[in-house]
């Protein structure tokens, strides 16, 4: 690989810029004074706009003329492979070439001392919640979460402090260099809430996975900090492999810091948070659940390290209004609560639709998920997801769509998990498309419900056309 001379760099050209992560770090690059230019083969909304609103020119499709003017780097992002013929042509031209990851770190991270936020599952509301929590603190820093704020209606933020703040991905980095991107990162400070099984089309098992992380752990330097969620084995059984220091959390009786939740509502909770045995207080926060719980505590621990004072910390948490996607509540009409929501894994669809039944027990839950990672559409979860709906009364499957060739693993039996779920008692449906979804929707949907999208992507921008044909029941006639 040539080296980068960053003081030499002017003009930066983002190859698949239109994924969130490349995304974002081109407005970040842009903010940051660049000639920043990219190119994809999809290109369409949301961050097909964004990069408009940026003023970052995007050329469709990848081709060898899109490196003329010759840029003075280009960062090469993970859905490019080998062969690419653009990404062929920055090798074959040599031209500097980073992955995101080392381009987040060169650019944004370097001299800063990094806390990195890591796990299967929550991830990305801790990342968002530390972020703002330092943020409305005056701390001025530097962050980059997998999501929206709703506080800021951004990811990103690029601070003048000393402090930055990033989701520490387990996927790989680039087809040129196959390690986690966390591990790029170089983090001096890492939340580990939790390892499951997760992204089949890179890692073989759970053996593989864990692997990821232990080079998260290992890493870290000598005077760093782990804050790690001793609740999971997997987690725990990583602890003693820290070179630094470590604090723990969880709702187990040896944890560190623990808690307990007094009071819950849709607009928020109270909980009692301990410390060494010790109650530290009661506190707010609008994100609610158990699951929410083990996140804050986890962000807790990374703030005491950080110098946030308890004052602070309470504000940060009682201010933060979520990420978007998350549990996101859209809006209601004729009596329908409608909601979007992120969750795919089957461990987070679980404790998902456990948090919105605690909050909203007197409303029916109607769940429409889709399948579509690389993950969901097999069946390795095949008996997990056929308990994860335990919460719902009503669930809408999305038939599986094409499998990605060379992942191993048979697909995902729709037909048997909804036959598994009537087993149960619940009133379940498969949807051949997105319409047959619309269409089951408009048949089955009550006042008082609460009907919640599950799904990574966009889903046909159901839960948006459900709301509208609600709102169009709703209207006078």
């Amino acid at each position: 690989m040539i080296p980068v001379e960053i003081s030499t760099v002017r003009h930066i050209h983002l190859v698949a810029v239109c994924g969130v992560g490349m995304g974002t770090l081109a407005g970040m690059l842009k903010e940051k004074g660049y000639r920043v230019t990219g190119s994809d083969q999809a290109i369409y909304p949301p961050m097909s706009e964004k990069l408009a609103a940026w003023g970052i020119p995007v050329l469709e499709g990848y081709k060898p003329e899109h490196l003329e003017p010759r840029p003075d780097l280009v960062v090469i992002g993970n859905a490019i492979s080998k062969g690419n013929p653009e990404g062929d042509a920055v090798l074959e031209r040599g031209i500097p070439y980073v992955s995101m990851a080392e381009a987040l770190r060169l650019f944004f991270f370097d001299g800063k001392i990094l806390s990195a936020v890591c796990g299967t599952h929550g991830k990305t509301t801790s990342t968002a919640l530390l972020s703002w929590v330092l943020e409305n603190a005056g701390f001025d820093p530097t962050y980059l979460v997998g999501g929206v704020l709703e506080n800021t209606g951004r990811g990103y933020r690029v601070g003048g402090g000393s402090l930055a703040v990033v989701e520490g991905d387990e996927y790989d980095t680039a087809w040129f260099d196959k390690v986690p991107k966390f591990v790029r990162y170089r983090p001096d400070l890492a939340v580990l809430g939790n390892i499951e099984f997760d992204h089949a089309d890179i890692y073989a098992d759970l053996a593989a996975v864990i692997d990821a992380f232990r080079q998260l752990v290992v890493n870290l330097p000598p005077d760093g900090l782990l804050v790690a969620g001793i609740d999971n084995p997997r987690v725990r059984d990583l602890l003693p492999l820290a070179p630094c220091a470590a604090r723990t959390f969880g709702l187990c009786d040896d944890a560190d810091l623990t808690g307990r939740i007094l009071d819950l509502r849709p607009a928020g909770m109270s909980f009692e948070v301990f410390a060494d045995g010790k109650s530290r207080g009661v506190y707010r926060s609008t994100i609610v659940g158990e699951y929410n719980l083990l996140n804050i505590l986890g962000v807790i621990g990374l703030a005491d390290r950080l110098g946030i004072g308890d004052e602070a910390l309470r504000a940060g948490l009682a201010s933060f209004t979520g990420v978007k996607r998350r549990q996101q509540v859209l809006g209601e009409a004729a009596g329908v609560l409608v909601i979007d929501d992120f969750a795919h894994h089957p461990t987070a669809v679980r404790v998902t639709l456990e948090s919105l039944r605690a909050i909203r027990p007197n409303r029916r839950l109607v769940t429409i998920f889709e399948p579509r990672t690389n993950t969901s559409r097999r069946a390795f979860f095949q008996q997990e997801y056929a308990a994860s709906f335990g919460a719902a009364d009503v669930v809408i499957l999305c038939e599986v769509q094409a499998l990605t060739k060379g992942i191993p693993g048979d697909k995902l039996d729709v037909e048997r998990l909804v036959a598994d779920l009537r087993i149960q008692g619940k009133e379940a449906w498969r949807a051949s498309d997105y319409p047959a979804v619309l269409d089951l929707l408009q048949k089955c949907l009550s006042p008082g419900d609460q009907a919640v999208f599950l799904s990574n992507g966009g889903f046909g921008d159901l839960p948006r056309k459900t709301l509208a044909f609600l709102q169009e029941k709703d209207a006078p006639a």
